[in-house]
């Protein structure tokens, strides 16, 4: 009999997302837990090392690091998201790596001070991009016609852009037509769509602009400086979504 997976979240959590759309591709049952960051409860403080997210509860076993919890998942359940070549699988998994150096670009954009710290993560951003663009093959998706383990960590990446959209025009995407239709595709995937909660983007609105950060101010500027629009009663988070996560 196998056991029970549990994925100990955060509402927010990109490295939560990439666990929960590898679940959903293979095809697993599990159940969700939330945690609050910014207040941890005691059990979650016993459970994690690090006091991160996420950790998966194999019954009573305890894993923790997203990317340990994606390797752990490749090896015990079905529907492979890796290739079986060792040396593409050693690609993917480089590349996934990139995905989490862009997480923490992200994450240096969106808590930049000023102009000038806004200016330079986005163009950080913009060049990471660019290898990403030179990278993919024109296919649906990172491999072409077959979803991997990088698409569930890009899958999240892409979320943000949603949100800097309605901000701003940064130019980090620009000229990069291969990214924009994997970001297309990857946002219809169901797996990574129903990887976060139906108020995520109000969630992430909130969080966005309580930052104080050039960010912050230029939604108080911005046009789509309205509330995205959610289902259900929304809860401010202020656990902060610190890079490696």
């Amino acid at each position: 009999m196998s056991s029970t997976l549990t994925l100990v979240s955060h509402h927010l959590c990109p490295y939560v997302q990439r666990a929960a759309i590898a679940l959903a591709e293979k095809g697993v049952a599990f159940e969700r837990v939330y945690v609050d960051l910014a207040d941890k409860p005691d059990w979650f403080r016993a459970l994690s090392p690090l006091g991160k997210v996420p950790l998966l509860k194999v019954g009573e076993a305890v894993i923790f690091e997203s990317a340990v919890i994606l390797e752990y998942l490749e090896e015990t359940q079905p529907n492979p998201l890796h290739p079986s070549d060792a040396i593409a699988r050693a690609d993917h998994r480089s590349w996934v790596e990139f995905g989490s150096a862009i997480l923490n670009d992200i994450w240096g954009f969106y808590s930049a001070p000023d102009a000038p710290a806004l200016e330079a993560k986005g163009q950080a951003l913009a060049e990471k991009f660019g290898w990403i663009e030179a990278r993919l093959p024109g296919g649906a998706y990172f491999a072409g016609d077959r979803f991997c383990l990088v698409d569930a960590a890009f899958g999240p990446i892409f979320r943000y852009f949603d949100a800097f959209d309605r901000i701003g025009d940064f130019g980090v995407l620009d000229g990069k037509p291969k990214t924009a239709v994997w970001r297309q595709v990857l946002a219809a995937r169901p797996s990574v769509a129903g990887a976060v909660v139906p108020d995520f983007d109000a969630r992430l609105w909130r969080f966005l602009k309580a930052r104080g950060s050039r960010l912050s101010q230029l939604m108080d500027d911005s046009v789509g400086s309205r509330r995205p629009s959610h289902s259900g009663r929304a809860h401010a988070s202020s656990g902060s979504i610190r890079p490696r996560a």
